[in-house]
Parts: structure tokens; sequence; C-alpha cells
């Protein structure tokens, strides 16, 4: 069995071409969208994202304002950049590039965030608005899996999700995502870690194995139900090279698959602008 392939770009694609004609009319009503983003210190594969992530806006027509503050900023300094933008009625969107420099709080700082700009989705009032099912910014790789597997229509619903992985940015966001009721949603969920000595016997059962562990080459062809999807959503890196969760060999015991590269990466992205462009449609309509 060789799995079929489910990339994230056709997804992130689809879901950029509504962003564009939803900033296009939001900029007729005179509101031009915009996504701030801040800085902490010189870390070469921070500012990498971050150019990244303007070069996108710009393609958008989303303004994409910076704040590039030193390495030995103090925290009063971070969250008075923080409050500044928050303040900024031009401003829909604000991103604090994670990580920051050891000295700092970034639990703190992101709390500082007014969570309707939290276009990471990763403020406390906005985990909680997904945990008892109100609307508010999704988290970016959670909603972009669930869009991924919906663009090539995996059934979800019923079906029996496993996710290896507890992280706050991915394991368990994704299992309340997953299990709420909704067509691309309505799952059997359980999450497994790898804390638990035999997370296997879980994997193995799985219609649906999402890999959030951050753990290289953790999922192997053995951890796989035959014919199961298989989604990769953790990854590290070494240097420049990408180590996701799931070995390359599982596309010989799985039905569906991620690639290894250009699998839940683009649909991250574009669920980082779709929260923006989300988020500057409620600011003009509350301006209305």
């Amino acid at each position: 069995m060789t799995a079929r392939l489910l990339p994230g770009k056709p997804v992130a694609e689809r879901v950029l071409a509504d962003v564009t004609a939803r900033a296009d009319a939001l900029r007729a009503r005179g509101v031009t969208p915009s996504l701030a983003t801040i800085l902490v210190g010189d870390d070469d594969a921070s500012a990498g994202y971050i150019r990244i992530k303007q070069k996108q806006a710009a393609e958008l027509g989303i303004d994409s304002p910076h704040t590039h503050l030193p390495q030995d900023t103090t925290q009063e300094q971070l969250v008075a950049a923080i409050r500044g933008y928050n303040d900024d009625p031009a401003v829909h969107g604000l991103l604090i590039q994670y990580p920051i420099p050891g000295h700092l709080d970034y639990d703190a700082a992101l709390a500082e965030l007014d969570p309707d700009m939290d276009v990471d989705g990763m403020h406390p009032m906005n985990m909680g608005r997904l945990a008892v099912g109100l609307p508010g910014p999704l988290p970016c790789t959670p909603a972009g899996i669930e869009e991924l597997l919906a663009f090539h229509e995996i059934p979800v619903s019923g079906r029996e999700v496993v996710i290896l992985g507890r992280g706050a940015t991915l394991g368990r966001p994704l299992a309340m995502l997953l299990a709420q009721k909704r067509p691309t949603a309505n799952a059997a969920v359980t999450v497994v870690h790898t804390g638990v000595p035999d997370w296997d016997r879980y994997t193995r059962r799985a219609e649906i194995l999402i890999a959030a562990a951050g753990v290289p080459g953790i999922i192997q062809p053995e951890h796989v139900k035959p014919g199961a999807t298989v989604i990769g959503g953790g990854v590290r890196y070494s240097g420049k090279k990408l180590l996701p969760d799931v070995d390359e060999s599982c596309a010989e015991v799985a039905g569906a698959i991620t690639p290894r590269v250009g699998g839940v990466g683009p649909t991250t992205v574009a669920m980082l602008f779709r929260n923006v462009i989300a988020a500057a449609e409620k600011a003009a309509d509350k301006a209305a």
C-alpha cells in the first residue's frame, strides 16, 4: 500500500483566496486590515518567520507594522509595546513572535494582548472560548489540520482520532476542536502522550492518527493501523533541516498521509491570516 498524499498547499490557497476577497471588501469600506508583529532579540529563525509573514501580508493587501525590541528588553518595555498596539485602532491583529529571551515571561506578555487581536488563538480567554464552544480566534495549527482533513474529504465525524501529544499549542486545543459538534469534527478523540509507556496501543487503533509530540521519527509503520489517515503535526529542526514526528516509511502502511514538507505548515500560515481578517471585520463592524 502506498498512501495518498494530503498536501497543505491547495488548502492554504483556497483559504487565502477567501482572505484576499474579504480584505478587498474591507478596503472598499475604507478599512485596511493590519497585522502587527513584535520580535524581541536577534534570533535569525524568528526574524525569518516575521519576514515570511510580512511578505504574505503584502500579497494579501494587509498592512504589517513591526516592532523589533533589543535582546535586553525588560518585561515592562515589552508590555508597553503590546499595549501600544492594543490601543491603535488601525491595528487588528497582533503576534508576539515566539520564543522570546529567557528572562522574559511569555505567558504574562500574552495575557496583556487584547484577546480579539490574538491571531495565534493562544490567549487564555480564547482557549477558554474554544473549550466551551464560543466563537473566537482559533489556534492556527489545530484549525489548519481540521481544514486540511475537510479539504481532502477525510471523514472525521464519528471516527476514532488519536492525538499523540498534549501540548498547549497543538495537542490539547486540537482535541477540543475535533470533538466539537460540527460536520468537519464530531470525532471520538483520544489524547495520549510519551509519558504513557504503551502509547502505541492507542495509535494502532486510530482511524485518524495525528502526531503532535515534537519527537522526530516517533511514529513508525508498526504504530499505524493499516489504511489509517496519518497527519504529521509535530516537528523539530536540526539547523535548517525539518525533522517530522512521522517517519516517511509510514506511507507504506497508511491510507492517506501528509507529506514530510508542505503538509500542515502552509495551512497554519493560512489560518493565521484568516484570524487577522476576521479580527479586522469584527473591528470594522463595531466601529460602523
